[in-house]
């Protein structure tokens, strides 16, 4: 493995780089591949540049600008992370392995290099699964706040003795009842 696609590979922040990056073959054409905490995501280019087009043009009198057209085409997909259902791996009989990343309408097939696929297999599930380090830290920091713990209703006892002092003072409670209530009251805490 090359150090360039080692260091693509290394597990990013998920924020200003991908998880993940590699290069696959996806429908007939190279792609680049980034995993990103909450997508996967590619773009795919077509193989000859406008240069070698040009070329190609020449060549044929201009019946392959006809066929294909001046500019590189160039297609970009997203899959959101919570879409993807499983992911599988089967080894290729070349240096390649087949990793089909389902999702709820569709299927993706990569072929990716034997040493990572493995790798992508198991940070994609990760993901999918909500288990990924990347996701771990926003949940931590989301949970209390999302479910405070609720305090068991325990009654004021300052607005509970002003009560009962108000109803005193209005002449409802006798002095006595007054005293053998706030006497209750205070017992209770």
């Amino acid at each position: 493995m090359s150090d360039e696609v080692a260091a693509d590979l290394s597990a990013g922040d998920g924020k200003s780089v991908p998880l993940l990056s590699f290069v696959s073959h996806i429908d007939g054409k190279n792609a680049r591949v980034s995993v990103w905490p909450d997508r996967v995501e590619w773009d795919r280019k077509g193989l000859l540049s406008t240069g070698a087009k040009a070329g190609m043009a020449v060549m044929t009198a201009g019946m392959s600008y006809l066929a294909t057209g001046v500019t590189r085409k160039q297609s970009t997909e997203v899959i959101p992370v919570k879409s993807i259902m499983s992911v599988t791996t089967k080894r290729g009989l070349g240096l390649q392995t087949k990793v089909h990343v389902i999702t709820s309408g569709n299927t993706i097939e990569m072929r990716i290099a034997h040493k990572e696929a493995e790798q992508v297999r198991e940070v994609l599930m990760q993901l999918a699964s909500g288990t990924h380090p990347s996701q771990t830290y926003s949940v931590a920091v989301e949970s209390p706040a999302a479910a405070p713990t609720p305090t068991p209703a325990v009654p004021d006892l300052a607005a509970q003795l002003q009560q009962l002092a108000s109803l005193r003072d209005a002449g409802i409670l006798t002095e006595d009842e007054f005293a053998a209530k706030k006497a209750d009251i205070l017992s209770r805490f």
